[in-house]
């Protein structure tokens, strides 16, 4: 399991269990555990709901959409069976928290799972793990076999009449199934390739039913929120922005890890507080804020609070909440490089402008850091990015297109000392990546 780290800032709330011994249902019960569940059994879904959505809980996942919003979109009559689906395909670069709760908590994830289908009337859940977390599914099935011997899934759940069955799946390790639509055709045993929409998941999702999807850390959430109330939960953190959030930081930081903060804390707090600063004294070039698919920050426009509303101001996304430090030893370039790698890797081939725009961008941005390019390309780079946006089945083109879009533009400069055949600035010796 890995190592936590801790810093004094952090509330823990999600968290709260890691390192506790909470994958032991008995242990799990001596720390709270499904009483919110126990709790629920009382509620009419409709307070259910209400009480999600009143504490401003958005999507951990990257979407932010509100949670207990989501939740009503889900019809009350509906002649197919619902579905709660977990996504646990925790596949975004600078994002590594999902994991956390699957190791440490897995029994909150269930009880998330179960509150959420009494508030839409499902009777089954899927938790679907991401392909390279397999070692997690025997922590998984432990879980939910103790989950079904103490009640809390299964018939009558707690004697309380409703019915609810719990399975997880394990994914083969594609980013592109972390799309929730992606995701329910790879649950179903077919290509993890998008659908197009409408009609959404609330009305049609797995199998045709309505289905609700949310993220591990959303979903782990919802205990919580239960048991210590919305307006709590909305307290902790900023207006619309309610709770706290696992912030994954990695990589030019003196102290990397996973931090649970409010919603809302001081990003340049964040990096050189929480974070420890840049290592050997180097300075800070840029941000990513939330994972690899977000626009990037430079060092001089991280003074604000990450939620989602202030980074969307900022021109940026708080997304999976994976913030990766740059520093000034890093090319840019380089950097846009390994990003497009990574989509034109990972993209499903499905639509024309993603499929030939990624692999497009990598040529040429491979090119260019190689000391081929001219200075045409810089503007073409950005040409062929912007008209990615919105011309896709699935955002992965737009998670593509955004970073780079960003890099072009706040650091063109770079870009230019690269033309006329000049090797990378930042390397001693042309390297091939």
């Amino acid at each position: 399991m890995a190592s936590l780290v801790s810093h004094p800032d952090e509330v823990k709330v999600v968290s709260k269990r890691f390192g506790m011994g909470a994958t032991n249902i008995d242990r799990y019960c001596e720390l709270d555990g499904y009483t919110a569940l126990q709790k629920a059994l009382e509620m009419q879904p409709d307070a259910i709901i209400n009480e999600v959505k009143n504490s401003g809980l958005r999507g951990r996942g990257g979407a932010g959409f509100n949670t207990g919003l989501k939740w009503s979109f889900v019809p009350k009559q509906s002649a197919k069976p619902k579905y709660i689906l977990c996504n646990g395909d925790e596949s975004e670069p600078g994002t590594c928290k999902d994991r956390l709760i699957f190791e440490h908590d897995p029994h909150a994830v269930i009880e998330g799972v179960v509150i959420a289908g009494l508030a839409v009337g499902a009777h089954a859940g899927y938790i679907y793990v991401r392909g390279e977390y397999r070692y997690l599914l025997e922590i998984m099935q432990k879980a939910i076999d103790g989950a079904y011997a103490r009640g809390f899934v299964g018939k009558n759940v707690l004697g309380s009449g409703y019915n609810f069955d719990v399975y997880w799946h394990g994914g083969a390790g594609a980013y592109e199934v972390g799309e929730e639509s992606a995701l329910m055709e790879s649950l179903e045993g077919k290509r993890g390739i998008p659908r197009i929409r409408p009609p959404f998941p609330a009305v049609v999702g797995l199998w045709g039913g309505p289905t609700v999807i949310n993220n591990v850390e959303t979903l782990a959430s919802v205990p919580h929120i239960i048991n210590g109330g919305a307006e709590w939960f909305a307290k902790l953190g900023t207006p619309k922005n309610g709770g706290t959030r696992l912030f994954c930081l990695s990589g030019h930081l003196n102290r990397p890890g996973v931090y649970e903060l409010p919603m809302g804390y001081n990003l340049k707090k964040m990096i050189y507080d929480v974070g420890g600063g840049i290592p050997n004294g180097r300075k800070l070039k840029a941000v990513v804020p939330g994972g690899s698919s977000c626009p990037l920050l430079t060092a001089d426009e991280i003074d604000l609070p990450m939620d989602f509303d202030s980074l969307a101001k900022a021109g940026s996304m708080l997304g999976s909440g994976g913030l990766v430090a740059v520093d000034d030893t890093t090319c840019m370039v380089k950097f846009a490089l390994r990003i497009m790698k990574f989509y034109r890797h990972e993209s499903c081939g499905w639509c024309i402008p993603c499929r030939e725009g990624t692999d497009w961008l990598e040529k040429t941005l491979k090119r260019f850091h190689s000391g081929g390019g001219i200075e045409k390309d810089i503007d073409n780079i950005q040409y062929l990015s912007e008209n990615m946006l919105g011309r896709t089945f699935c955002p992965l083109g737009d998670a593509a297109a955004l970073p780079t879009i960003s890099i072009v533009k706040k650091f063109r400069k770079e870009f230019e000392d690269h033309l006329e055949g000049r090797p990378c600035p930042f390397e001693e010796h042309l390297v091939s990546v």
